[in-house]
C-alpha cells in the first residue's frame, strides 16, 4: 500500500475523544539472583523506576503521539496516582477532561521485572460511584461535537457503565464510535461503529472457530446481531481481519521480534481511530492500525507509536 500521499496536515488536526479507564502503569526493573530465605520466591533488588499512562490513558497517549488533536474523558481520584495521571497528560499534550471522585482509587498497575521478564503484578482499584458515573456522562455530552471520532476504552473497570448512552448519543451526533471491548457480553456495545476484539475477547463471545469460513460466519452473525458497521479482529502474528458488509478483509502481521504486547491493543485502536478522523479509508486506517501494533509490540512496557516511525518515507516528516 503506497502511503506517500498521506495528508500529515490531516492526521494533525484529526481530533478523537478517548472515554474509558485511566491508569497509571509503575514499573519497578531490576535484578533477581537469589531466592528469598523466608519463600521460595527470587528476591528483585529495584534498580531503577519508570512510570507510564496505562487502560484508556494510554490510548489518548497513542492519539498525540500521533500529534493528533485528543481528549481524555475520566474518572480519578484523589489521590498521589490520580495526580501523576494529571501531569503525565499534560505532558504528552492530552487535554484531560478528568473527575476526581471522592473515596475512589485510582487504577494503578504495579510491575515488578528481573531482566526484562515480568516477576509480579500488584493491582489497586475499586468501583465508580453513581455520582461520578453522572458527572462522567454529562461531560461526555458536552465533548461530543468537538471530536470526530470517540474511542470507548473499556478495562472493566466501571468507567464505561453508562456505555449504552454514550453510543446513543454518539450516534445521535452522528460520530464515529470505535469500542476495544470487554468481557463476554457484547450487547452493551450495540449500535456501536465498531469494535476491536483480539482472538481470545472473540472467542468468549462467539465460541471457538474450525477454520476461516466458521470465523467469518460467527463474527458476521455477531455484526449483525448487534448492529455494528465493522468488527476488526486483531490476531497477533495472524494479522488483522475485517469483517463488515463487504465481506471479510484481512492484512497480514510484519514479521518483527516480540518483546511485551501489553497495551499493543492500545495503539491500534488509537491509530485506527486518528486515521479514520484524518479521513483516511478503512482498509488504509487498519494497515496503518497494523502497522502501528507490529511496531510496539517490539517495545518494553506499554509504548507508543510516532509519525515518523508509521511513515518512515514521507518526504514531509524527513
Amino acid at each position: 500500500m503506497d502511503l506517500t500521499n498521506i495528508n500529515i496536515d490531516a492526521i494533525k488536526n484529526a481530533s478523537v475523544l478517548v472515554v474509558g479507564d485511566a491508569m497509571l502503569d509503575r514499573y519497578w526493573f531490576g535484578d533477581a539472583s537469589r531466592i528469598s530465605p523466608e519463600a521460595p520466591v527470587p528476591v528483585v533488588k529495584i534498580t531503577r523506576t519508570e512510570e507510564r499512562l496505562g487502560g484508556a490513558a494510554n490510548v489518548a497517549r497513542n492519539v498525540a503521539s500521533l500529534q493528533a488533536r485528543v481528549s481524555l474523558l475520566a474518572v480519578i481520584g484523589d489521590d498521589e496516582p490520580g495526580r501523576k495521571i494529571m501531569d503525565m497528560l499534560e505532558q504528552c499534550q492530552v487535554r484531560p477532561c478528568l473527575y476526581r471522585a471522592e473515596h475512589f482509587t485510582t487504577t494503578l498497575k504495579l510491575r515488578i521485572l528481573a531482566r526484562n521478564q515480568q516477576m509480579l503484578r500488584t493491582d489497586f482499584e475499586s468501583n465508580i460511584d453513581g455520582l461520578a458515573l453522572d458527572q462522567h456522562e454529562n461531560r461526555f455530552g458536552t465533548l461530543l461535537p468537538d471530536h470526530e471520532v470517540v474511542i470507548l476504552s473499556d478495562y472493566g473497570k466501571g468507567g464505561l457503565d453508562r456505555i449504552a448512552n454514550m453510543i446513543s448519543q454518539g450516534r445521535t451526533f452522528g460520530k464515529t464510535l470505535l469500542i476495544d471491548p470487554k468481557g463476554d457480553d457484547y450487547s452493551k456495545y450495540s449500535g456501536a461503529t465498531a469494535i476491536t476484539p483480539n482472538r481470545s475477547e472473540l472467542a468468549q463471545v462467539v465460541g471457538r472457530w474450525r477454520n476461516e469460513e466458521d470465523l467469518t460466519n460467527r463474527a458476521q452473525n455477531l455484526r449483525k446481531k448487534l448492529h455494528l458497521d465493522k468488527i476488526l479482529l486483531t490476531r497477533s502474528e495472524e494479522g488483522m481481519t475485517l469483517f463488515d458488509d463487504d465481506g471479510a478483509w484481512s492484512v497480514p502481521a510484519k514479521a518483527r521480534e516480540v518483546f511485551d504486547v501489553s497495551g499493543a491493543g492500545d495503539t491500534v485502536i488509537a491509530v485506527l481511530g486518528v486515521m479514520l478522523a484524518a479521513g483516511a479509508d478503512w482498509h488504509t486506517a487498519v494497515f496503518l492500525a497494523n502497522q502501528a501494533g507490529s511496531i510496539v509490540v517490539g517495545k518494553i512496557g506499554t509504548a507508543t507509536v510516532s509519525l515518523q516511525e508509521l511513515f518512515p518515507d514521507n518526504p514531509n516528516l524527513r
